[in-house]
């Protein structure tokens, strides 16, 4: 008899082991879902003291190199003679598996040897005495999100996978993977997260205030 008690015992042990165990798993799989961050990584900008006449879009397009982007997109520098820019600001970048070039500028345009993937305004106004322009990479499991924080500009959004949230004083928009999002004003308080089940992949791209600190946190209204 006391051989079976000490069996049962052994066995209830193990029994109430495994369940904390188990207990434990779940509590760090909760702490792991509750910190996941939505990473963001600047992946190229360049600042400009003026803006091309609007309204503006920013017009998306993929090369087949990088090389090949940015000699297409041609030059973009500053004319005396007539005060003002030739060309268009653009971006080019090698990000999410795929070479991107970001153009500012008037609706309808297209850069010869460019496939076309989206077309992102017209842009909220923006008025300061320089502009950065920046594309960032954004990307995070399910459930991961940005602090409530604002922009001196635009923040508009290509979806590259997953699906995007964001909370604004104006409501929760979701946007699926090939699709876009525009800007709020500048000053808009958000929160940005993964509101999907895999994996969220973003291009995230900026017309702001260069003379402002880039993002500062906030409260939501």
């Amino acid at each position: 008899m006391t051989g079976h008690r000490c069996i049962k015992s052994a066995a209830s042990v193990a029994i109430l082991l495994s369940a904390v165990v188990m207990a434990g798993v779940s509590l760090t799989s909760s702490r792991a879902t509750a910190q996941a961050k939505y990473a963001v990584k600047p992946v190229v900008e360049t600042k400009i003291k003026h803006l091309p006449r609007g309204p503006l879009y920013w017009r998306v397009e993929n090369f087949p190199t990088l090389a090949q982007a940015k000699a297409a997109a041609g030059p973009f520098r500053w004319n005396p003679d007539t005060v003002s820019y030739d060309g268009s600001p653009w971006l080019a970048a090698e990000v999410a598996g795929k070479v991107w070039l970001f153009t500012l500028g008037a609706k309808g345009g297209a850069t010869p040897g460019g496939a076309k993937v989206a077309e992102i305004g017209p842009l909220p106004p923006v008025s300061a005495p320089e502009y950065l322009l920046r594309v960032n990479h954004g990307s995070g499991p399910p459930g991961s999100k940005t602090p409530v924080h604002t922009h001196p500009g635009s923040e508009a959004f290509y979806v590259v996978a997953g699906r995007l949230g964001q909370r604004t004083p104006h409501g929760v928009v979701h946007v699926d993977a090939s699709h876009t999002m525009n800007g709020h004003a500048p000053g808009t308080p958000m929160e940005v997260f993964n509101a999907g089940p895999t994996d969220l992949t973003a291009l995230i791209i900026f017309v702001v205030d260069a003379t402002k600190p880039f993002s500062v946190p906030a409260r939501m209204p």
